[in-house]
């Protein structure tokens, strides 16, 4: 069975604007802005639809956030790390 054959997991499979910008605490304005600038990639449903974001992309999205940070930390206190910490090979 794939995951297209649970109607529990085609629910989950999405997110909407709202939801994503409850789970990141921010407003559902602020989600619009990282789908405009190609941050956060989403999709709309048709043409003029709403917005939707593959829960995948989303803990991605999360993941790189939190890679990002830790590597600007590391570049803003260079006693805490050396280069290899800083960049990936």
């Amino acid at each position: 069975m794939n995951d297209f054959d649970s109607t529990e997991a085609q629910a989950d499979r999405f997110l909407t604007v709202a939801e994503a910008a409850e789970l990141l605490k921010v407003s559902a304005a602020d989600v619009h802005e990282l789908i405009d600038s190609g941050e956060l990639h989403a999709f709309k449903v048709g043409t003029r639809g709403p917005w939707r974001i593959e829960h995948e992309i989303f803990e991605l999205f999360i993941a790189q956030q939190y890679e990002e940070s830790r590597r600007s930390a590391m570049w803003n206190n260079p006693s805490l790390a050396s280069v290899h910490n800083i960049v990936d090979f």
